[in-house]
């Protein structure tokens, strides 16, 4: 709990990890899965992604919810493999072409 005045430390380490948070409950409030869809989905994501080794919660745990939505859309026909994986390849090149401290806007992929 915080004091007067002072800010919460935010909720997620990385602002990708709020939209893809956002972005699975936008889909489960539109009726493309019930939650105990994707919880059964995500769980068994983060079974697999941990076996190695214990997930820690940032970064770790993020990559497994993308890719268990991007599976999930895939299974859904919401969305084609082909097309996730040139929006991930697009993303890629505008972070490598955006100059450091800049927001990275998919346009740089360019």
């Amino acid at each position: 709990m915080t004091g007067c005045g002072e800010r919460p430390e935010p909720a997620f380490e990385e602002p990708w990890h709020a939209q893809v948070f956002a972005l699975t409950v936008a889909l489960n409030e539109s009726g493309h899965f019930t939650w105990s869809q994707w919880a059964d989905r995500f769980g068994a994501m983060l079974k697999a992604h941990g076996l190695a080794k214990e997930l820690d919660g940032g970064a770790d745990y993020f990559d497994a919810w993308l890719d268990a939505l991007e599976g999930f859309l895939q299974d859904l026909g919401v969305a084609e493999a082909l097309a996730l994986q040139n929006l991930k390849e697009g993303w890629a090149k505008a972070y490598l072409n955006t100059p450091h401290g800049q927001p990275v806007h998919l346009s740089a992929a360019q």
